[in-house]
């Protein structure tokens, strides 16, 4: 960890850890707010400094949340922050954070610089707007300013604030070299584990280009001109929905709600980006594309398939993995009993009935015992779920494995549903829950 001096007062590399989404309570350091997901939109623009207007605490609180990977620059690792103090709360701390912005700017020589407000600043009242043109208007690097005090709603409202700041300040500054008639903007995917590496090939293939990814491994030029693209796809992100559907309004941009997560969703993806491009040619090689893709898969997947035939997991519905692995076991032939552990609204169970072809779910209260009687009732072969079930798999005498687990892997596209799979044989196939009821070495008989 990187601890010199910087004009912020705090500069270091953050190991990645797990994220836990609580409810924001202004004046109290925790992830989950606002000014969270604020950043977790824009951080994966790696090429700009990214700095937070507050307390040291707000900026080690969330940094390095999720595993955004990025192909070129590591600026967005490192953290930046003015370091608010109680003197800076009575005086103000615009000419702190001025002097700082541009001390980073001689120093780093980013694309951007964006500037974040939050809990304290916001109620001192500190004008980060100003701090930022007085910026562009001095050194020329564009500073954005990103208004997302923790206080001011629910945690998604941050992904929007992040939407905001880029549709008003950096969307439209500027104009691509060359522009074609396949130049499509992938809006939501973050680039977690990688897993915009395994879209990226496929539409290579097919001759469309990504003009601006927003925001997995971005370079802050590229969504400038991501006015300039043909179709927005928005992938998985519900919050950033609104952001697409202003860019039709302001720039004629139509979009799309998609998701590269299963074989399904990504084939009906692939025809959908083809179909809404409106080349005839192009709707004849995506089908073409989707045939050679999905044989190579299932001829990947075949010796899996045959291990996993029919084996019965029981899924704790809930964590995003969970859904990754009902697309992989009914491409694999396997049979899911859904239990829910936590609270789900009514859309999610639907979809799972839908998926799942109209199964019951089991609702139990939670306790590892009523578990026990749901692997045993069934004939589980499996216990998927929060490590805090393990015990349950072991009382039972099954494989277990854990949901909430480090992503590691990118599971997005075919690989990723080869890596899901890998993921599910490896933990069928551990010794390590056959050996746990072998009888101890010293209670033999001599």
């Amino acid at each position: 960890m990187n601890n010199s001096p910087t004009p912020f007062g705090h500069e270091s590399n953050i190991q990645n850890q797990e994220k836990t989404s609580i409810l924001s309570q202004p004046g109290i350091v925790q992830g989950g707010c606002v000014f969270d997901s604020a950043m977790i939109t824009l951080l994966p623009i790696s090429d700009a400094v990214h700095i937070v207007h507050g307390s040291s605490g707000c900026a080690s609180s969330m940094w390095g949340n999720l595993t955004s990977l990025s192909s070129n620059s590591t600026l967005s690792n490192t953290r930046f922050t003015s370091e608010i103090e109680e003197s800076d709360i009575i005086f103000g701390g615009a000419k702190k954070l001025r002097k700082g912005i541009l001390e980073l700017q001689r120093r780093y020589k980013p694309s951007a610089i964006f500037v974040y407000s939050t809990c304290i600043t916001a109620m001192i009242g500190d004008d980060i707007e100003g701090v930022c043109r007085d910026v562009r208007e001095e050194t020329g690097i564009p500073a954005i300013p990103v208004h997302c005090p923790g206080f001011i709603g629910a945690q998604s409202l941050g992904h929007r604030v992040a939407a905001q700041a880029l549709l008003e300040h950096v969307i439209g500054t500027a104009e691509p070299d060359v522009s074609t008639d396949f130049d499509i903007n992938l809006i939501g995917e973050y680039n977690i584990a990688g897993a915009i590496w395994n879209i990226l090939p496929l539409l290579e293939k097919l001759g469309i280009r990504v003009l601006a990814k927003i925001t997995g491994d971005a370079r802050y030029q590229e969504i400038c001109y991501a006015h300039r693209a043909k179709l927005n796809v928005v992938l998985s992100s519900k919050p950033l929905s609104s952001m697409a559907k202003r860019m039709q309004k302001k720039f004629d941009i139509p979009y799309i709600e998609e998701s590269f997560y299963g074989v399904e969703n990504t084939n009906q993806c692939l025809r959908n980006i083809a179909v809404k491009l409106g080349n005839a040619d192009l709707q004849e090689q995506t089908e073409k594309l989707i045939t050679e893709e999905t044989a190579a898969l299932d001829e990947k997947l075949a010796i899996y398939r045959a291990q996993l035939k029919n084996k019965r997991i029981v899924l704790d519905i809930g964590s995003f993995k969970s859904w990754l692995i009902i697309f992989a076991a009914k491409k694999l032939g396997m049979e899911v009993i859904p239990i829910i552990t936590r609270d789900i609204n009514e859309d999610g169970q639907t979809r799972i009935k839908t998926l799942l072809g109209g199964e019951r779910i089991i609702f139990p209260c939670g306790s590892p015992e009523e578990i026990q009687q749901i692997i045993n009732e069934n004939q589980g072969d499996m216990l998927i779920s929060d490590r805090y079930y393990q015990y349950s798999a072991i009382k039972t005498g099954i494989s277990f494995l854990d949901i909430n687990s480090e992503r590691n892997y990118s599971y997005t596209g075919y690989v990723g549903m080869l890596e899901i799979t890998k993921e599910l044989y490896a933990a069928f196939s551990n010794p390590i829950w056959e050996q746990l009821h072998q009888p101890n070495p010293w209670d033999e008989e001599v």
